[in-house]
């Protein structure tokens, strides 16, 4: 049991979790997560089945990196936070005492006087035990290795929580639409587009998100791996689509609507007449005989988009294509067809407030644990009449000093 233990708080078994965790991190960065299968089959033709036999489509939410994480907290916590025991044990076991080993100088009377003296200076704590003077500096460094593995551990298990409380929806918004989120959060889309202006892809949206307390972000623009932040919330550019746009007019009365559509709908006053919007589709290939192909799958913009409708019209049902621009009639409505309009899926995510103040408290503790770890050594001075030894787990500072000062002492005599 002892053997097991010893191996469960070595810093071998640390870095070999430490490696683990960077690799799966690393592979959760390079293959995007939370897609649908057949976009892994048709993006890693080779290699999909092994991405979802590994779940490496959703690699943070698997039992071995979750396990991962809960053995490098558990080394964590058995390598550095149990080990406090006994760097106070170490600390009280120098109390009261005189330092017996370390580097020893042989001092003149006035050589010892100005080096007391530029400890007081120091602020170092004096305490005298027979003839024997010790002074004390950065006592609290002892606990600098254990306020950096206490940090490290808090940055894990913040860091989980950052990784699995947040709440993530994914949402389609039109461009010109909001959208409003549970706590009345509204993210609202000014625009998108597919294609720059070269024609290039960059699936890019402007958003502009308004906080329930008022605070606004202002216009500003996401793309595929470049989210945006704000508040508690992260929008991120997930996919997009492209919806048909039609504009009815009420002939009789002069009302007209224009809707956008994705879905099949029925387009009529009176349920019986009227218009059954089907797709749009990025365009088509007429063969020599005159019959018509759709093209479905074209990544981009549509570049000849084809509207696939049928009118009913007192029972009878008629195919029709039409392009932007046309118009079809079915009794007092008119239909006009107008350019597609192309729109972003949003995924969004929240993050409680409280997860990012915790871990930008944890790496606060972490540079302060790392600044005492280094520079803020414990050492003691123990000085009598004609010497002193300095002694500390890293005196070299502090005997370069005491040297400094004899030589100081020695060039004014």
């Amino acid at each position: 049991m002892n053997k097991i233990l010893q191996f469960l708080r070595s810093m071998r078994f640390g870095i070999l979790l430490l490696a683990l965790i960077a690799v799966f991190s690393v592979v959760g960065t390079v293959i995007p997560q939370g897609r649908e299968i057949a976009w892994y089959a048709e993006t890693y033709q080779s290699f999909h089945g092994v991405i979802l036999m590994l779940k490496l489509n959703d690699v943070f939410h698997t039992w071995y990196f979750q396990g991962l994480l809960l053995f490098l907290g558990l080394n964590l916590l058995l390598c550095s936070v149990l080990r406090i025991r006994k760097v106070r044990k170490a600390a009280e076991s120098e109390k009261g005492k005189a330092p017996t080993a370390g580097a020893r100088y042989e001092l003149t009377p006035q050589q010892a006087a100005d080096i007391g003296e530029n400890l007081r200076a120091m602020r170092c704590r004096e305490e005298t035990y027979g003839e024997t003077r010790v002074f004390r500096k950065n006592g609290f460094g002892r606990y600098g290795s254990f306020i950096t593995h206490l940090s490290i551990l808090l940055t894990l298990c913040f860091g989980a929580m950052a990784l699995y409380l947040p709440k993530t929806v994914d949402r389609s918004c039109m461009p010109g639409e909001s959208l409003t989120m549970d706590d009345g959060t509204v993210i609202r889309v000014n625009s998108f587009r597919i294609e720059d202006s070269t024609g290039r892809l960059d699936f890019t949206s402007e958003l502009e998100v308004q906080l329930p307390d008022g605070k606004e972000s202002g216009p500003r623009e996401i793309s595929v791996n470049h989210p945006m932040s704000f508040g508690s919330w992260k929008i991120y550019q997930q996919t997009y689509g492209t919806a048909g746009c039609v504009t009815v007019k009420n002939l009789d009365t002069g009302g007209e609507d224009t809707m956008t559509l994705n879905d099949l709908t029925f387009l009529s006053i009176d349920g019986v007449n009227g218009l059954w919007y089907q797709a749009v589709y990025p365009d088509l290939i007429r063969d020599p005989s005159g019959n018509v192909t759709l093209i479905s799958n074209m990544s981009g913009s549509f570049p000849n988009p084809v509207y696939s409708v049928q009118t009913a019209s007192d029972g009878v049902y008629t195919p029709v294509l039409a392009f932007p621009g046309d118009s079809l009639q079915v009794n007092e409505l008119q239909f006009t067809f107008e350019d597609p309009v192309e729109y972003p899926g949003l995924r969004v995510k929240y993050t409680p407030g409280i997860v990012n103040a915790l871990l930008v408290g944890s790496f606060l503790l972490m540079t302060a644990g790392l600044y005492i770890t280094f520079f803020c050594q414990p050492v003691m001075v123990a000085l009598e009449e004609r010497s002193c030894l300095v002694a500390g787990p890293k005196p070299e500072g502090m005997r370069l000093k005491v040297e400094e000062w004899m030589l100081d002492r020695k060039e004014k005599t």
